[in-house]
């Protein structure tokens, strides 16, 4: 089952992933105080597995934290491998440290693969989803959710905010995310079948920016770029932030802040999914269709 990973190519990396190890490792000690948003993935994706109406024999599971969703499968009577870029994460759960764009499994291994919270961390994010669809088998399935573009807003306007303040100019603290078009378009460049992406919109509440910050350390969720320069907050910054922030609060003083979560569903190709007819052959006419009908 397990061979070599595949040389890497030459996408440019623009996430650190021996500190994205590390930040994984440190989250996995108590990671249940902060996973509320990845249990949320999970159950998510758990349901909607349950209404597929087909039965599965082997799974991956990508990205397994704490392994409650591999624990779930299993449950299922699924034969679950569970797979993680931290360590800790890995070891936990008796399953394989692997980066999600380098993976040691062979073609045709699984025929279903799971991701929650991870694949948009992940530097070379098309060879993932390519390496992905090469492990399923013909007509496998292919379930992921991540955060996405236009999570944080709130908290991203009071860091700007923060940096303007001190005069040192504006970083990248919260690392670039993708969109759900952009999700879509890549599951077809993948390879994949009957992709769909669409988006669930958590909203948290928080009065304390960095009770967020916590959290989101806590999910190891926090700022992975190669270029971390400038990037930590200093004494300077607190007033400034929390005073922006506080601005942007509810009545009750908390802020409610925006999460976009990201779902993929998609299938590897198979013989016997239906395909779109070909082109032109087509026996109606659309004029024909489109003319006025006799009174």
């Amino acid at each position: 089952m397990i061979q070599p990973p595949a040389p890497s190519s030459a996408v440019p990396e623009i996430f650190d992933r021996r500190i994205r190890r590390i930040r994984r490792d440190r989250a996995a000690r108590t990671f249940a105080d902060h996973a509320f948003l990845r249990d949320r993935m999970v159950e998510d994706m758990l349901d909607r597995l349950d209404s597929v109406k087909r039965s599965f024999t082997r799974a991956l599971d990508l990205g397994t934290a704490d392994g409650s969703l591999a624990a779930a499968l299993r449950q299922r009577g699924i034969e679950t491998i569970a797979a993680d870029a931290g360590f800790a994460f890995a070891q936990a759960a008796g399953g394989v440290q692997c980066d999600e764009d380098r993976l040691p499994f062979a073609a045709g291994s699984f025929d279903l693969v799971v991701s929650a919270g991870a694949l948009d961390s992940v530097n070379d994010l098309p060879g993932a989803l390519t390496l992905i669809r090469r492990a399923l088998r013909p007509d496998g399935l292919f379930l992921a959710a991540f955060f996405g573009a236009g999570s944080l807003p709130r908290l991203r306007a009071a860091l700007m905010a923060a940096d303007e303040a001190v005069g040192g100019g504006t970083v990248a603290r919260i690392h670039p995310q993708i969109d759900v078009r952009a999700a879509g378009d890549l599951l077809s460049r993948a390879g994949f079948t009957l992709p769909v992406a669409d988006v669930d919109h958590a909203r948290i509440r928080y009065a304390d920016p960095l009770r967020l910050v916590g959290d989101l350390r806590g999910m190891a969720a926090t700022n992975i770029l190669r270029d971390r320069r400038h990037t930590a907050l200093t004494r300077a910054h607190l007033p400034h932030l929390f005073e922006a922030f506080a601005a942007q609060a509810d009545g009750d003083g908390r802020v409610t802040e925006l999460v976009e979560i990201i779902h993929l569903t998609a299938w590897s190709p198979g013989p016997d999914q239906p395909r779109p007819a070909r082109r032109g052959s087509g026996r109606a006419s659309l004029a024909d269709a489109l003319k006025p009908r006799p009174q």
